[in-house]
């Protein structure tokens, strides 16, 4: 049985190493390319798009994939998109590992958003001083509210430098600790968190970093919902595969 696992996500490499301990399996994880030097996981791996849905299903058709799981980031909307078209052109189960999303508890200071445009002007006209965890791809929004200071974090280095008046960047990558996040903050006068509700683990300790020091948080919703089913951590994604693998045995496949 063949599987290929659209990845860049923790969940995603957590899958790939429980995948590559099971007979009977082969199995592909994709990375989209985005981060230069992604951690080689212990199967096979490819880098690159696939050229929409269109190419995914191609790719599925021709590498004989009976099975995809998507466990791309929550917000890579339009990869989810294609992937449920691929799946259903090539008439094979789609199954979507998703982390689930933060959740405010009653001591914190949230406002929810829709978009990065409405994170913006949600900071007001106020000059303020910006923590800003949203990836380099969105930071070109927040040209819109010029008047505030931004500390923008990401894993990857720009390739040109932010069209903003006042920045300052620093490059890191998950996991975080709650000590080092609230170091942080203080040190650099932040007056509020901007960020997106990934959800997971790995980049929980800024929230909760915000909460101990009473400090505001603008978090970004999700994009996309799916509508196929949706697996909360590695462990049932792999349940999902091996079922269908033993109905495929059954059948002779």
């Amino acid at each position: 049985m063949r599987v290929l696992v659209l990845g860049g996500t923790a969940e995603a490499n957590r899958l790939a190493a429980l995948l590559a301990q099971q007979s009977g399996l082969s199995a592909v994880l994709s990375f989209a390319g985005r981060t230069k030097e992604p951690r080689p996981p212990p199967i096979p791996y490819r880098i690159g798009g696939f050229g929409g849905a269109e190419g995914l299903r191609e790719y599925l058709e021709h590498e004989r994939m009976d099975f995809l799981v998507d466990a791309t980031h929550p917000f890579a909307a339009q990869i989810s998109r294609h992937a449920a078209d691929a799946a259903a052109a090539a008439k094979i189960p789609l199954i979507v590992l998703m982390r689930p999303a933060w959740s405010a508890a009653p001591e914190d200071r949230w406002a929810e958003v829709p978009n990065m445009l409405a994170a913006a002007a949600a900071l007001g006209s106020e000059p303020k001083r910006v923590f800003l965890t949203v990836g380099r791809l969105q930071i070109g929004s927040f040209a819109a509210a010029p008047q505030h200071f931004y500390l923008i974090r990401t894993i990857e280095a720009f390739a040109e430098p932010p069209h903003l008046p006042r920045y300052r960047l620093i490059q890191a990558r998950a996991p975080f600790t709650v000590e080092g996040e609230e170091k942080l903050l203080r040190e650099n006068a932040i007056d509020v968190l901007v960020t997106k509700n990934s959800g997971g683990e790995a980049a929980y300790a800024k929230i909760l970093a915000a909460r101990r020091l009473k400090l505001p948080v603008v978090i970004v919703a999700r994009p996309f919902q799916p509508t196929q089913a949706v697996c909360r951590d590695a462990q049932e994604a792999l349940g999902h595969i091996l079922s269908h693998r033993d109905i495929l045995a059954v059948r002779g496949v």
